[in-house]
């Protein structure tokens, strides 16, 4: 005969919940958790961090400026400081002593760069320099850029351009002076730089309105570089990266990246229907000459040479970026 009284059943209940098959794996799992965050610590020597939350990490630390706020933030933990944003531990480097050390002495540590929804997408499958995993087609692209598109040789031959961009703008300045007008010299700025730029690159202005429909290039890289900052689930939390389709960020980068893949192959063909030109040829000209000639030392296809021609447009803004932000972000393991 069996007794079942209500304190008798809720301890049968308990001997349940405490069950050793259920509870040991439970146990095994967080000692084992515990014990790699113990021994990373142990082996790692790693930076001054804030105070974190448990899954977003120090996300909730950057603000609506980030910039800002890793300016604080640096101030107060120093020049080297590890965040971790959602599941990916960034290093801030907020001094330039210490990255030039660091490029100097542990470039092949830091030279790969954090993998984005955006850069994998605009940048057809990291085929540029800039994001390219290190490796021998890094090192063919770096060759190509250092010597044949960033030489000092090279950019002497731009001078022309720059003169004219600042002239320009010196120009719009006197008259904006003389008429007692206000302007908005920051985007004065990023105008001629995107006109400079444009034109070493593709021998137009980026404001230009294309023959093909009145397409605008500026606007374009202006689209571009607002999708860069925006946030993507899947960057900072894998697990969630369908929510970045579920909100159509995945669709709009596409669909922006073929309005740029349509603009790059109109460029390229315009590009290849002309004569060998002389000194004054822009980087797309040199790219395809030097491809024509088998001089590059890897084979490079019409994406390649389309990530290579992106990836020159924006560097001088990412370069301003870093100078005006003065942190650049590395994933460190």
């Amino acid at each position: 005969m069996e007794i079942h009284t209500p304190a008798l059943m809720e301890l049968n209940n308990e001997n349940k919940l405490y069950n050793p098959l259920v509870v040991s794996p439970i146990l095994f799992v967080f000692s084992l958790l515990i014990w790699l965050k113990l021994s990373r610590n142990k082996t790692l020597n790693l930076p001054p961090s804030p105070p974190s939350l448990p899954i977003i990490g120090h996300l909730h630390k950057l603000g609506k400026l980030p910039h800002r706020s890793l300016r604080d933030l640096s101030l107060k933990h120093g020049s080297l400081m590890l965040l971790r944003l959602g599941q990916s531990p960034t290093l801030v480097v907020s001094s330039a002593e210490s990255l030039k050390e660091m490029v100097k002495n542990y470039d092949t540590v830091f030279i790969n760069k954090i993998s984005t929804t955006a850069a994998n997408i605009f940048f057809y499958g990291y085929k540029d320099l800039a994001f390219t995993p290190y490796g021998d087609y890094w090192r063919q692209v770096r060759k190509l850029c250092v010597l044949e598109l960033l030489s000092v040789r090279r950019v002497h031959s731009f001078q022309f351009v720059r003169e004219e961009g600042v002239d320009a703008l010196v120009r719009k300045l006197d008259v904006a002076a003389v008429n007692g007008d206000v302007v908005d010299l920051t985007e004065m700025l990023m105008a001629v730089t995107t006109d400079i730029v444009s034109r070493c690159v593709i021998s137009r202005k980026a404001g230009q309105e294309d023959d093909n429909g009145g397409f605008n290039f500026g606007q374009l890289t202006r689209r571009i570089m607002v999708l860069f900052t925006r946030l993507c689930f899947g960057d900072f939390f894998p697990w969630l990266k369908w929510l970045d389709h579920l909100t159509g960020f995945v669709s709009r980068l596409k669909s922006t990246f073929e309005e740029l893949d349509s603009f790059f192959d109109r460029v390229i063909d315009e590009h290849k229907g002309k004569e060998a030109m002389d000194e004054k040829k822009d980087l797309t000209s040199i790219i395809l000459q030097l491809q024509k000639e088998g001089m590059v030392g890897v084979e490079l296809t019409q994406d390649n040479i389309k990530a290579i021609l992106w990836v020159c447009f924006i560097l001088p803004f990412y370069l301003s970026m870093f100078s005006l932000n003065a942190s650049i972000l590395f994933t460190p393991y």
